[in-house]
């Protein structure tokens, strides 16, 4: 990989960690790196390492099928997100003028980056594209890892806080688009071709185009995947408010139902405009959960984690599902929320399951629109890999019959 060179302009352009245990080792040139100075001495980013406003970002990548180094230039736009991850920035390509979003995260010399890895396999309209990466180095010999990614300007957590600033409820039609991409076309790839559990599902990482209201799942920075029976994971994974209950109870052998849980808490965020289980601690979780299951069973513990032997509870009942949400609620959507959140994992409906719920047969109605009268997002443009296997008992549910001229594959 070239050089990489971070550069400030001229005055008027001023205005789990993410590495793996895993032992992959970085090539041994990404440690040899060094930024490069591609204007005066005194214009070199010290401090900032690339991400203020005005920065330039030079670097260059390889050439694909025999074809030449090309040099990509990017000029830092504004800070966009922060966190023990990195820095997320928004970014525009010189060259291009195209706007992407550039992930720096700290890179550990010794190991290859997981997110990284998983990003490289990641191919689905549903989930943020990965365009390219490049690797900087800091004069404090601190290595960084650049995921180059398409941009997406909202998420469902600035949409559901519109709503609420403007004392409104979300539309019904934008919960279940949202719900339907996120569960169908993110998680159901994602678990079921890649194998990877995404482990921090929230409405933060949902990113929303607001003109055709398109979902793309981003943040693989704790992706995994679980294909090892036996194999521990580590429990303190997951935003709070969206944690399954078998973390909260320590469980380290747990699957993709995790995912499943977290998206059961978005969708009852999004009907209801707040989260459902919010705590400050780990117990604060487990009693507002209590209060809407009722007291698990020992039976259901065992289900969460088998080596949990704490079995003093507070003996409460379920609250009735129908009496969280207002009385206007379509029934389907309480139902859906219901078969999300259970305490069994293994009774949670899996992200192809909650595709043909009822709750979205709105959205294979051909003459739905969004509110303003628009095209509904393209929900039903299945690739080859994501249906394999899939029941033809289920492709009937799941594809409408105007659709099925898309996925002529299938062999109806």
């Amino acid at each position: 990989m070239a050089s990489v060179g971070v550069v400030r302009p001229s005055s008027r352009f001023q205005n789990d960690t993410s590495t793996s245990g895993d032992a992959d080792r970085l090539p041994n040139e990404m440690g040899n790196m060094s930024i490069r100075d591609d204007r005066d001495p005194e214009d070199i980013v010290v401090n900032g390492n690339g991400t203020e406003p005005g920065h330039i970002i030079v670097t260059s990548i390889e050439g694909r099928n025999g074809q030449a180094k090309q040099t990509i230039s990017y000029m830092a736009e504004r800070v966009v997100g922060n966190g023990s991850f990195g820095t997320v920035f928004q970014a525009k390509c010189l060259e291009t003028g195209e706007t992407v979003a550039i992930k720096k995260v700290l890179q550990d010399k010794r190991y290859k980056n997981r997110e990284l890895q998983t990003m490289r396999v990641l191919d689905h309209p549903n989930v943020v594209a990965l365009k390219h990466c490049f690797f900087s180095k800091t004069e404090k010999e601190e290595l960084y890892l650049n995921l180059v990614l398409e941009y997406v300007p909202e998420t469902a957590h600035r949409v559901i806080k519109h709503y609420n600033k403007m004392n409104q409820r979300m539309p019904l039609i934008y919960a279940k688009l949202y719900m339907y991409q996120q569960i169908c076309r993110s998680l159901a790839y994602i678990h079921n071709s890649i194998g990877v559990c995404h482990r921090d599902i929230k409405p933060q990482n949902l990113l929303v185009n607001p003109h055709t209201h398109q979902l793309k799942l981003c943040d693989f920075g704790s992706a995994k995947v679980l294909v090892v029976k036996g194999e521990p994971n580590i429990s303190y994974i997951c935003s709070r408010y969206y944690r399954a209950p078998e973390l909260i109870f320590g469980a380290t052998e747990y699957t993709t139902a995790i995912d499943v849980w977290s998206a059961g808490c978005v969708l009852a965020e999004l009907l209801l405009g707040q989260p459902i289980f919010p705590g400050d601690s780990g117990v604060d979780q487990l009693v507002e959960i209590i209060k809407v299951l009722g007291t698990p069973t020992r039976e259901e513990i065992k289900c969460m984690n088998p080596n949990y032997t704490e079995f003093k509870f507070p003996q409460i009942k379920a609250h009735p599902w129908h009496k969280i949400f207002h009385k206007r609620m379509p029934a389907e959507a309480v139902d859906l929320v219901s078969r999300l959140l259970q305490y069994s994992p293994s009774l949670r409906s899996t992200a192809l399951e909650a595709l043909i719920h009822p709750f979205f047969d709105e959205l294979r109605d051909p003459n739905t629109c969004l509110p303003n009268g628009r095209f509904l997002p393209p929900l039903f443009n299945f690739k080859p890999h994501e249906l394999k296997g899939v029941p033809m008992d289920i492709l009937v549910k799941l594809i409408p019959e105007h659709a099925r001229k898309n996925c002529a594959f299938v062999g109806w």
